[in-house]
């Protein structure tokens, strides 16, 4: 266990005392009137210097006011704050973070980064004092919910889970960013949807390491929870590979590199999920093993499908999938299942007999290509399902009507209407399965903005989308919403030349944090756009 020296603070209470009067001052705290120290009473025994009769007393100055406490300007918006009078918190000379004894090992990350970020001390399990911030789990509410309280000059946090406490933290640190001081009262606060996240596409783009680690940090500090990592595509794969090194591209992520981005996103309390797209978008694999390309009734191949009617096919995405579960030890996997070129074709069984044959001997006559996609799924969900990750496929890679139905524990992650035989998302929904919006009328940041999509605003997401508007502008019934999971924006390097890595960060700040606000919360916000956008420059 990792340990720290405790400093002694040699002028704890009179710097303490010192705080106390520098936050008559805050944002937002009126004092009525300055505090004024009447002269201290002699002490019983003390000798006295003069035997003149004593001056009348002084009468004390009143007690200070404050005007009634505010809301915090945090993104996302705190959902409750009950408030309060008087003079808040804020960080202080002699102040420590600490954490309550019982919860000392499962905090300690949480502790120590946020006495980082505000310049204190971290106190380990030390009694509070006054000026202190006090961490601890305890209660009963809902997963990543927690209670922030400013009162008698300290700050207590504490949620039902470890998750919880950190969001309350985020919202300490943004609190005092924003007005220099976190306000007196009690937040109570939790998200709306479970999933919050960002979705990036590393296979088309290389993004170096440092580059995806402050977007870890800039998604915690949005309570963002959740970062998607499609890794394989048809222009390359990019991360090493032991079990199959001829299909890794130039440049790519290390093992060591992304064991190192995982663990920082455990610390950040958000899960990496991996996706390695099947079985359409395996160009890269197929460059090194050109005998599993898919090809049509003439012999043509087809771009990035793998032949599914191919046992050899299976046997090596299944040997991927096993040698990166434990790369990714988070608690959610992307089967891809999107684009399979052979079911945009007008016929597929005339166009790809050998999958039609397949189909059939599997399912029977009446089977068509549909359905042999759809036990490719299946199977793929088969081979990860035994870690116990939840698993999710893009939804033109479901399909009605057919003999085959893709698992019901498979999320649906809906990210358009626009392609062949896409099916609108109330069809999912009534089918009793759980969906995750990635819109691309709102949440697709495409490099180059190809095929009609243009950069996403955080202005329209802020103010025109919620989770219900799975497709194009018009929400879904909200009888609904318990089914929506959350959302991710998701980043596509489809032109990947279009764009820097850091030109990339700046164009997403706003849409991510707009997008946070949004699953967080989805009711209409009390911000104007302007003032939200202001908020998010000084956060």
């Amino acid at each position: 266990m990792r340990k720290t020296k405790r400093h002694r603070r040699v002028h704890a209470i009179a710097t303490a005392g010192v705080a106390a009067l520098v936050t008559l001052a805050l944002p937002g705290c009126t004092a009525a009137s300055d505090e004024v120290r009447a002269p201290s009473p002699t002490a019983p025994g003390a000798a006295r210097t003069t035997t003149a009769p004593a001056a009348a007393p002084t009468p004390p100055s009143p007690s200070p006011t404050y005007a009634l406490s505010t809301a915090p300007r945090t993104i996302p918006a705190v959902r409750e704050h009950e408030p309060a009078r008087g003079p808040g918190w804020k960080p202080a000379p002699g102040a420590r973070v600490v954490v309550a004894q019982d919860d000392k090992a499962a905090l300690a990350d949480e502790a120590r980064l946020i006495a980082g970020e505000l310049g204190l001390a971290y106190g380990e399990s030390a009694a509070p004092r006054t000026g202190d911030v006090e961490l601890s789990v305890e209660g009963s509410g809902k997963p990543e919910s927690y209670t922030l309280t400013v009162k008698d000059g300290r700050v207590r946090v504490n949620g039902p889970d470890e998750a919880g406490v950190f969001y309350g933290t985020r919202t300490l640190k943004q609190a005092v960013r924003a007005a220099g001081a976190a306000p007196e009262g009690t937040v109570r606060d939790g998200p709306a949807k479970p999933q919050r996240g960002l979705n990036l596409d590393i296979a088309r783009k290389h993004f170096t390491p440092d580059w995806i680690k402050g977007r870890l940090r800039e998604m915690a500090d949005l309570k963002l929870n959740q970062l998607g990592l499609h890794f394989s595509d048809d222009q390359a794969f990019r991360i090493q590979s032991d079990s199959h090194p001829e299909i890794v591209s130039t440049p790519h992520l290390t093992k060591a590199q992304v064991r190192d981005i995982v663990a920082l996103a455990s610390r950040l309390h958000i899960t990496v999920v991996p996706e390695i797209d099947s079985p359409g978008h395996l160009g890269a694999v197929l460059r090194a093993h050109p005998d599993l390309q898919l090809r049509d009734v003439n012999g043509k191949a087809v771009k990035g499908a793998v032949d599914i009617s191919n046992p050899a096919s299976a046997k090596l995405v299944d040997d991927l999938l096993r040698e990166y579960r434990p790369l990714f030890p988070g608690g959610a996997w992307h089967l891809g299942a999107d684009e399979y070129q052979a079911l945009v074709v007008r016929n597929p069984q005339a166009s790809f007999p050998q999958l039609a044959r397949a189909a059939q001997q599997r399912y029977g006559p009446s089977a068509r290509v549909q359905d042999l996609a759809t036990g490719w799924l299946n199977d793929r969900a088969d081979v990860v399902r035994p870690s116990g990750k939840a698993l999710k496929a893009w939804n033109d890679g479901f399909f009605a009507g057919g003999v085959a139905t893709a698992a019901k524990d498979i999320q649906v992650e809906y990210w358009t209407g626009k392609e062949i035989g896409a099916r609108p998302p109330l069809e999912y929904l009534r089918e009793g399965r759980k969906l995750v919006n990635l819109n691309d009328e709102y949440l697709y940041y495409v490099l180059g903005e190809p095929n009609e999509f243009t950069y996403p605003t955080g202005r329209r997401i802020y103010e025109q989308w919620t989770p219900l508007v799975l497709r194009g502008t018009t929400p879904v019934p909200a009888s609904y919403d318990g089914q929506i999971l959350g959302g991710r924006l998701a980043v596509w390097a489809d032109l990947s030349g279009a764009q820097t890595q850091d030109q990339v960060a700046t164009g997403i700040q706003l849409p991510l944090a707009a997008l946070s606000q949004k699953v967080w919360d989805a009711r209409t916000p009390q911000l104007p756009w302007s003032d939200f956008q202001a908020l998010a420059g000084r956060l």
